[in-house]
């Protein structure tokens, strides 16, 4: 919502003026702002942690995935990068592979890429094709005695370059990825709270009647604060409670944190910058492409509201 945005640095100031302390203690800000967000998403994503970074976010979905289902494998993005903890870099391709390689329970599917991908626009069907991919992995991994605990991705791919994954994609995958007794994560840490300007998702570009098992949150959620967030269902809740170790985070969901966090919903709301995403983006996609009509070297141009790829290349056809 922009550096130094008075109404954040306000309400920073105030909420610090009274009180910053941990979860343990109750305080009203967590809960109102746990309401706020919930508004914003599909009716079972209901039960919020929070925390204080993306990759905190992140390696609790894995957490949740594996103690609900019991399961050990993740099912991963070629070129995804999804944090910088241990169990992150794990199943962060873009990283792992120059680091100590691909641990066994990582399991990496390809990036559904019409563009330079296996299958691409002229494809008669590169929704499935892209999505059986994905159950051919799982089908491998049931052979070799493994179980899938969760499919893991960006709801639009970013490091891997900025790809839109065509609509209908995450349906099919998350009916294969369920059969196996896994569930779905969508990490909205890049492209969250209205950045592909239609939607305040960008999962939600796959249609309505998808929902994620799991979402995490962070990057422009406290607007350079550090604030995160886990949104999952009360059936995975449950059964991450029934452990008996209870979740807690020192610095997650403290009074200040949310006051932050209700702060930039307010922004987002009253500066209607969804629509101003919209707007800028389709300004921005207009140049892009008159420029590629200019120029060879651009392929292609491709984007939703403020996120935005272009493919550079130096052949054509190839």
């Amino acid at each position: 919502v922009g550096h130094c945005h008075p109404d954040i640095v306000n309400a920073a100031h105030e909420q610090n003026q009274l009180l910053n302390t941990n979860s343990r203690y109750l305080h009203d800000n967590l809960v109102d702002y746990a309401e706020r967000l919930s508004k914003t998403l599909p009716e079972k994503l209901c039960i919020f942690y929070f925390l204080n970074s993306g990759s905190e976010a992140n390696d609790l979905a894995l957490r949740l995935a594996r103690q609900y289902t019991k399961h050990e494998d993740v099912i991963v993005l070629d070129h995804a990068y999804h944090g910088h903890l241990t169990s992150l870099i794990d199943i962060s391709p873009y990283k792992f592979r120059n680091l100590e390689g691909q641990k066994e329970w990582v399991h990496v599917a390809p990036v559904p890429d019409t563009y330079r991908g296996l299958y691409r626009e002229d494809h008669e069907d590169s929704v499935t094709a892209y999505a059986d991919e994905v159950k051919n992995i799982i089908e491998h991994a049931h052979k070799r005695g493994r179980k899938i605990a969760a499919f893991f991705v960006e709801s639009l791919p970013s490091v891997g370059g900025q790809i839109i994954p065509p609509a209908g994609y995450f349906q099919k995958v998350a009916e294969h990825v369920h059969k196996a007794g896994g569930v779905f994560i969508a990490d909205e840490i890049q492209v969250g709270f209205g950045r592909v300007g239609k939607h305040f998702w960008a999962f939600q570009l796959q249609g309505e009647d998808f929902t994620p098992d799991i979402v995490t949150m962070g990057k422009p959620i406290g607007n350079g604060h550090p604030l995160a967030c886990v949104a999952t269902t009360k059936e995975i809740a449950e059964a991450f409670a029934a452990t008996g170790v209870e979740y807690f985070n020192t610095f997650g969901g403290n009074p200040v944190s949310c006051a932050i966090g209700l702060a930039v919903l307010d922004v987002i709301e009253k500066e209607h910058l969804q629509a101003h995403a919209t707007e800028v983006g389709n300004f921005l996609m207009k140049l892009l492409k008159e420029q590629q009509i200019k120029h060879p070297i651009i392929g292609d141009i491709r984007g939703c509201g403020l996120f935005i790829g272009m493919d550079l290349i130096k052949d054509q056809a190839e």
